[in-house]
């Protein structure tokens, strides 16, 4: 499904585009399809529009006013991949965070990860956790074999 499609529908659902939205100029013609577009932000978001409940994976962003706002809207999704937080409130950042449903959260970044924490989505993003030790229990089983070394058996 073309990005485009997402802005389309999100306009006609009555979702204010505050910003982007359109082809990357230098590469407008060779990707007219959506391939590459600006960074899009979204403000005037309802819980009903597809921007709200579908996995995008471009650069579009709803603009929660609130913390409640941003949790509500994250959490009645389907999906579960990632959050990420952005205030000077580091308090606050972190309560959100812990209480949208994600596989990963990050605080005033994004897409930054270290390979010893494991990544994965919840829901239905993803296929279980990848990466560091919790990653790797994925793809074993703990087998315990008792040997008894009693000389008289």
């Amino acid at each position: 499904m073309s990005k485009f499609s997402y802005i389309e529908s999100d306009n006609s659902e009555g979702a204010t585009m505050a910003a982007g939205g359109s082809p990357v100029p230098s590469l407008a013609d060779a990707y007219k399809n959506g391939y590459f577009i600006n960074p899009t932000i979204f403000t005037e978001v309802k819980d009903s529009m597809r921007i709200c409940h579908e996995e995008i994976f471009g650069p579009a962003v709803v603009v929660a006013f609130s913390s409640e706002e941003a949790i509500q809207c994250a959490n009645d999704t389907t999906s579960g991949l990632g959050t990420a937080v952005f205030t000077r409130d580091l308090e606050r950042a972190h309560r959100v965070a812990a209480e949208i449903e994600a596989g990963i959260g990050w605080v005033n970044s994004s897409q930054d990860c270290d390979p010893r924490i494991p990544f994965g989505g919840v829901k239905q993003s993803g296929i279980g956790g990848e990466l560091g030790e919790a990653g790797l229990e994925v793809y074993t089983q703990i087998k315990a074999v008792h040997c008894n070394i009693a000389v008289n058996i």
